[in-house]
């Protein structure tokens, strides 16, 4: 089971004192990858001209834009609300930046109240994720917030 409270502490421990939020990002993404077990791709999303662009990630390649409401990452940042995705294959619209992929969570961010961005975790494996990994990487990403 993954300790999200020390994964935040070391997320703050890494950011605080920071002004480059590329490598706040870059750390981010990589606490993650390590700290968490059975992922294949851990990163982020952000809002350019309507579309979300690739940011800081641990993985294979991925996509390099994705439309506002397509996929798993453009329907939790159009509509505002975190995403967790049993199984990527019946979700409508899904875009398939890694055929590995098979279960998906991605989290809005936001800067002074607006979406700005995701979290976008994915797994190998079919319903990886549960309502204790939702809480989680949304406390993940509250902490990150505060540092964007």
């Amino acid at each position: 089971m993954t300790d999200y409270r020390l994964l935040c502490e070391q997320l703050r421990a890494l950011s605080e004192d920071n002004p480059h939020r590329i490598a706040k990002l870059a750390n981010a993404s990589a606490l993650i990858f390590q700290g968490v077990d059975r992922l294949n791709w851990a990163g982020f999303y952000f809002l350019e001209n309507g579309k979300l662009v690739l940011g800081p990630f641990q993985g294979r390649p991925a996509c390099i834009e994705i439309p506002l409401g397509r996929g798993v990452c453009g329907t939790a940042a159009k509509s505002d609300a975190t995403q967790l995705v049993s199984d990527v294959h019946a979700f409508p619209g899904h875009i398939a930046c890694d055929s590995a992929s098979r279960s998906e969570i991605v989290v809005p961010l936001h800067e002074n109240g607006v979406v700005t961005g995701v979290l976008d975790i994915d797994s190998p494996e079919q319903n990886r994720f549960t309502e204790a990994d939702r809480a989680g990487f949304e406390e993940f990403a509250r902490v990150l917030e505060q540092f964007l």
